[in-house]
């Protein structure tokens, strides 16, 4: 019985010390407030959610004081039941950031660095948001390969409540990879698979370039890039099984290190494709399959085939086709079974095409050069071309085609986003060139005049043997046809004394029409009609110029035929360009004569930004009606149409006098490749490794003069470099004669460069 008893005192003494702290009979008849300065006593209440009427309990007040932390206006928070239904807050306000600065960084700007923070001037600043800032400025110097970089916020107090925080930096040195070395290769060596990577140890040729800074990032592209070299080479079971960047104690350098796990090599197998689209003959696309059977695998002809596959197939109206290739490895054997799998997928019409972000060009201007219009059957290679050419008319800076899915599973809808760039230019130019000295040039010019795609250019250039006043218009879409129409002013003067011994005055003008006759071939049709003054003969001239002294008329009607399908107009990279050029005069005037001129431009991309370009291109011009073929109208050759020549460099000659007098025959050709030199690619920087050659003969009737005039090949070859500079094109060559005659004019170098200002 006295057992039971105790046992039911110590449970009443327990319930009773267990509900009377908490506040069960209390209610909240006031909140007080203390500590506020900056923050509005209600604004305090409405997030402490505590309201008169409301029991008093601790878990109130716990959540209470949960609020008040979140709001991070405040540093410390105290709240506290005084008792008879009175609940107390006390609270120490954060302080306000009043200037934000950043000490002793040198290789990052403040901007640059201001941009990294969250923090800004007049927000509330709390310890968390600090260090989150300092974590992110160790992130950006980290990624700009400084390591040992210290960073230390340092909190400056002010009056009333605010402070400024200053970031004091010590940048470092940049941390740079001293070595790179493998465990596990036996096929590759180490320097074999450094090439493969991005990632490169330090050496002292590198400062123009960050590659040997280690980069989280580019750690991981370097292990994407092993695994393809591998897979490249028919190394199916290769793994990657660790790779670790170790930083030395002085945080000076990185020791990259790479656990590989190479595997058997394999051989193809069979190769299958199955397709699971009804009607289809998967048989067609054999020939597009890049493997065969008993050769090394390789992973990266496995993608190329797919992507031939897919332009394949997307030329035949199936947009969305997947196609999924399956490796079934024979160990054993040491072989690979590819199947190529194609899923069901139907024919797709374009049901519609969306275009954004044109605020100024009309839709019309970018719809003219789609080849695929709404309801047509889808085609991927005319998409990919429509996309290149509206990239071509030079309107915008972006332009992304995103193929979408349509009302229905047959059709889809072609989104056309594009960004669009300053078209419309004043221009100040000042520059040199080895062929007209110095020069400067005033341009005004409009590509998309009122957004309609016609293009306007008025401008005037001073040389030192040239100048040149001028202005054209054309309407690239006459009557919203596929019509070009357009007209040229000109008046150009040019100071030809050193290699004719006279001056030439030009003022004309003329028309031109060009259409389409089918998708790459062009027709222009042309008539120019225009005054050639040769003055300022020199008393010693060449008799033959003597005699061409004067002023004459030309009218000439004119017809070109080219064929385009380079894949830029800008900067070809494969495709050629054909043209053939006819014209004739005497519609009037004082010449009659007959010329044309026929070539060909071929680029061939050999490896990634290795082209090869080769030109070839033979011109003629006869007189009729007893008329010789006067000297403004012959053809000239040398300077930029062969390189280590002089302009007029090469062809007839008086060798009495040394005036060049220009011939009605000629040929050249060229041989380019053009290369990386190992900058970025953003820098616009190439290396031109080439060879010119031809020649031009032919003159009238040049008996009882001192003329030499055959038809021997000249030929140069030489290396250059080009910039595509912020302030416009600059390229240098460097060319030697190989093959010449001792009374040519030649040149070594030869350079153009322009400044914009």
């Amino acid at each position: 019985m006295l057992r039971k008893f105790s046992i039911v005192l110590i449970a009443a003494i327990f319930v009773i010390g267990f509900v009377v702290p908490s506040y069960a009979s209390d209610k909240v008849k006031q909140v007080l407030v203390s500590g506020a300065k900056r923050v509005e006593t209600e604004t305090i209440l409405t997030y402490l959610d505590i309201r008169a009427g409301d029991d008093i309990n601790q878990d109130m007040l716990n959540k209470g004081l949960k609020n008040l932390f979140a709001t991070g206006l405040f540093a410390d928070v105290v709240i506290k039941n005084k008792g008879n239904g009175y609940i107390e807050v006390a609270v120490v306000e954060n302080p306000v950031i009043n200037r934000i600065a950043f000490e002793g960084n040198r290789k990052i700007e403040d901007e640059e660095l201001a941009s990294e923070i969250v923090l800004r001037q007049r927000q509330v600043l709390t310890r968390t948001k600090v260090q989150n800032d300092v974590s992110r400025l160790y992130q950006l110097y980290r990624r700009n390969g400084r390591f040992s970089v210290s960073i230390e916020p340092e909190i400056i107090k002010l009056d009333q409540n605010r402070v400024d925080l200053v970031f004091v930096i010590n940048e470092g040195a940049v941390t740079k990879v001293s070595s790179i070395r493998f465990i596990g290769n036996k096929k590759f060596d180490d320097e074999r698979l450094r090439k493969e990577i991005s990632t490169k140890e330090a050496r002292w040729y590198r400062f123009i370039s960050n590659d040997d800074r280690y980069d989280p990032d580019r750690m991981e592209y370097d292990k994407e890039l092993l695994r393809r070299h591998y897979l490249r080479n028919g190394y199916a079971d290769f793994r990657i099984e660790n790779a670790v960047a170790e930083l030395s104690p002085d945080k000076s350098r990185f020791y990259m290190t790479y656990s590989l796990y190479e595997g058997k090599r394999y051989k193809v197998g069979k190769i299958h494709i199955n397709s699971k689209i009804k009607y289809f003959d998967a048989n067609v696309l054999k020939e597009y399959v890049d493997l065969s059977s008993g050769e090394w695998y390789n992973a990266d002809k496995v993608q190329s085939t797919i992507n031939k596959m897919s332009d394949v197939m997307g030329d035949m109206q199936f947009a969305f086709v997947n196609i999924r290739p399956d490796i079934h490895k024979n160990k054993e054997e040491g072989t690979v079974d590819i199947v190529f799998n194609i899923n069901e997928t139907p024919r797709v019409f374009v049901e519609k095409i969306n275009i954004r972000g044109n605020v100024r060009t009309m839709d019309k201007v970018i719809r003219r050069e789609m080849l695929l219009n709404e309801g047509d059957p889808y085609s991927k290679s005319k998409l990919a071309r429509s996309e290149q050419a509206i990239k071509d008319l030079g309107y915008f800076e972006n332009v992304n085609m995103d193929i979408l899915s349509g009302s229905a599973p047959d059709k889809t809808v072609v989104d056309i986003d594009v960004t669009e760039q300053s078209t419309g230019e004043i221009s100040f130019g000042a520059g040199l060139s080895t062929s007209d000295g110095p020069l400067a040039d005033i341009r005004f010019r409009e590509r998309n005049f009122l957004g309609k795609g016609q293009n306007i250019n008025l401008g005037a250039t001073v040389a030192g043997k040239r100048t040149e006043f001028n202005f054209s218009f054309t309407e690239p879409y006459f009557m919203n046809r596929d019509i070009s129409v357009g007209t040229d002013l000109f008046r150009v003067t040019r100071n030809l004394q050193k290699e004719s011994s006279f001056d030439q005055e030009r003022v004309g003008g003329g028309l031109r029409v060009g259409y389409p006759l089918s998708e790459y071939w062009r027709q222009n049709l042309g008539y120019r009609i225009e005054s050639n003054d040769i003055r300022n003969v020199q008393s010693n001239a060449s008799r033959f110029i003597r005699e061409q002294a004067g002023k004459r008329t030309t009218s000439a009607i004119s017809q070109g035929v080219t064929f385009d399908n380079r894949d830029s107009v800008f900067f070809p990279t494969k495709g050629q360009r054909f043209w053939l050029d006819t014209e004739v005069s005497g519609l009037g005037g004082d010449s009659q004569y007959v010329s044309a001129k026929v070539g060909i431009s071929h680029y061939y991309p050999i490896a990634d930004n290795w082209i090869f370009n080769s030109l070839g291109e033979i011109g003629v011009i006869e007189g009729y009606g007893g008329e010789s073929v006067a000297i403004n109208e012959r053809f000239y050759l040398g300077g930029n149409s062969l390189r280590g020549f002089q302009r007029s460099g090469v062809g007839p000659r008086d060798t009495v006098t040394d005036d060049s007098l220009g011939g009605n025959r000629y040929y050249r050709g060229s041989f380019e490749l053009s290369m990386p030199v190992g900058l970025p690619d953003e820098l616009g920087v190439k290396g031109h490794l080439f060879t010119d050659f031809g020649s031009l003969w032919g003159l009238d009737d040049a008996s009882g003069f001192n003329i030499v005039d055959d038809s021997s090949i000249r030929a140069a070859a030489g290396v250059g470099v080009s910039w595509r500079s912020p302030f416009g094109p600059i390229r240098i060559d460097y060319a030697l004669p190989y093959a010449d005659e001792e009374y040519d004019s030649k040149e070594s170098f030869r350079f153009s460069f322009g400044t914009r200002f």
